[in-house]
């Protein structure tokens, strides 16, 4: 699943708040809904927010132990924050792993960054009935599709060949 990290203006590399858009998600793959994503650009807009304090730092999960970006990520990244002045991608796999990076057009590579996660205060973000509750209306999981048929792989005609001696018990 993916969302956005919200800022304060004044440390704009302080994620406060993580907000999730509406989206499809697989074992291994996130779509976010384009006009869930206008929405929340205008809805944060609206409470007074810059972009670079809602929609530059770009927040996803990874369903194994690696935090490493995958090359579909790398991608993503590229197109969809390339033209802005600076972007955040960050990874949180199942056991807690993470990796982020910063990119920036005046540079050629991303930098990497350390990352920490700080439970100990309350903020408001951390209320869990809230917090699933978001989960539930913003992420719709959906099956893998399959790689091959068993159907077709059944139509199938099994052909031997004598090359193929039965072996006997």
């Amino acid at each position: 699943m993916g969302g956005f990290g919200i800022t304060e203006p004044d440390d704009l590399r302080f994620v406060t708040d993580i907000v999730l858009i509406k989206q499809i998600c697989t074992d291994v793959t996130v779509a976010f809904d384009d006009a869930a994503v206008a929405d929340f650009f205008d809805d944060q807009i609206d409470v007074g927010r810059h972009p670079e304090n809602f929609g530059r730092i770009w927040i996803h999960t990874h369903p194994g132990n690696s935090a490493c970006p995958s090359q579909v990520d790398v991608e993503t990244f590229a197109r969809v924050f390339g033209n802005c002045d600076w972007a955040v991608m960050f990874i949180l796999a199942r056991n807690g792993a993470t990796y982020a990076e910063l990119k920036r057009p005046d540079r050629s590579k991303a930098e990497k960054l350390s990352v920490g996660i700080d439970f100990k205060p309350e903020f408001p973000a951390c209320d869990q009935s809230a917090w699933e509750a978001e989960y539930l209306d913003c992420v719709q999981e959906a099956p893998l599709p399959p790689l091959w048929s068993l159907a077709e792989w059944l139509e199938e005609e099994f052909l031997y060949a004598e090359q193929w001696p039965v072996m006997p018990l």
